[in-house]
């Protein structure tokens, strides 16, 4: 059938479709999920917050975020231009790299050898320039220090070259403060405890402002690495003790740690670590990375001081499909406890 229109008639109108979000816009946003199986809510509740569900698989994506848009609406940044130069022991390294393919933005990216290959493919992916340095720092035995002195010197040689310093960068931990924010939407007033991984400190910073200057009563509880000299430096016993598993723990003090932030530290260790992802696994079904391991393990610890009832909030950094070839291999697990560890962490991973 024909349908006739007039000539006068007015011209027909579409509604617009709704605006669609580019990639960077769904950072942030992820779900809090239960862990009510590996941590039974009879005696207190736990929630997890899953940071592998940003677009670049780790938290470390709202922090590349905040930091590399500031400095390109500040002009320091241009795209088409820029070369961005940073230290990553992987999943900041993929942040960046992620949003510098993004905007248009050159990126070299200086790792160690703990870094996986399989972040080193996916930094490559998106396109960064990755440089690895071999030795460690001959005063720390570490091998940031190393890294950063790299840094200066790419500084020094690239052109227009800008190094993000997550370690300083308040926009690192500016980013966190969403994160606790999302958390508190989920859970009004805030949860009573918050477990987070203690690295850059980005993310203790962030999250302990938003705690402050909002007046919850949140506890927040730094996990460190056994051998970290972040919150000060390491009893004896854990000099012998090497730090394998990146994420959390640093060689150098952050300049975003400020006193005050942690109301309580836990250190853990590389086999607590492990064990931590191992438990999550098998009673979640939740892949995680090292660091999230290293949260769960201090979770573990916590029934001999959380009073019944509380509700806790575990910030899990990342996923586990990268430590497919480390903290999920049988093989690697047993050789790193054949030759890492300590007599005594033998002990304590027992406990």
């Amino acid at each position: 059938m024909t349908v006739l229109v007039p000539d006068n008639a007015a011209p027909r109108v579409r509604p617009r479709p709704p605006t669609k979000p580019d990639i960077v816009a769904t950072i942030g946003g992820t779900p809090l999920v239960a862990l009510d199986r590996l941590f039974p809510p009879t005696r207190f509740q736990v929630y997890a917050k899953c940071e592998r569900f940003n677009p670049g698989g780790s938290i470390k994506d709202r922090a590349a975020k905040s930091m590399i848009e500031q400095a390109i609406q500040t002009g320091r940044l241009v795209p088409g231009v820029s070369t961005v130069v940073e230290s990553s022991s992987g999943n900041l390294g993929i942040a960046l790299a992620q949003l510098c393919n993004f905007y248009r933005l050159n990126l070299i990216c200086v790792v160690d050898p703990r870094t996986t290959a399989q972040n080193l493919a996916i930094m490559r992916a998106y396109g960064a320039r990755v440089e690895v340095v071999e030795h460690r720092d001959p005063e720390t035995g570490e091998y940031l220090p190393a890294r950063i002195g790299r840094v200066r010197a790419l500084l020094e040689s690239v052109p227009d070259a800008w190094w993000p310093n997550q370690y300083a960068n308040e926009y690192n931990a500016r980013a966190h403060r969403t994160t606790m924010r999302e958390i508190c939407e989920a859970i009004p007033g805030g949860p009573d405890y918050l477990f987070l991984a203690a690295g850059t400190c980005g993310t203790l910073r962030g999250c302990a402002e938003y705690i402050r200057d909002n007046g919850l009563e949140t506890k927040v509880v730094a996990v460190d690495a056994v051998g970290s000299v972040i919150f000060g430096p390491p009893e004896p016993w854990e000099s012998s003790h090497k730090r394998t598993i990146p994420g959390h723990g640093a060689a150098v003090v952050p300049p975003l740690l400020l006193p005050g932030l942690a109301d309580r530290v836990v250190k853990v260790t590389d086999s607590e670590c492990i064990r931590g992802c191992h438990q999550l696994l098998a009673k979640e079904s939740i892949l995680a990375g090292g660091s999230s391991g290293a949260v769960i393990a201090a979770l573990r610890q916590a029934p001999a001081w959380i009073e019944p009832g509380a509700t806790c909030v575990a910030v899990l950094p990342d996923g586990g499909d990268r430590y497919l070839d480390t903290i999920y291999s049988d093989q690697w697990v047993e050789s790193y406890l054949r030759q890492y560890l300590p007599d005594h962490d033998h002990e304590r991973s027992e406990s």
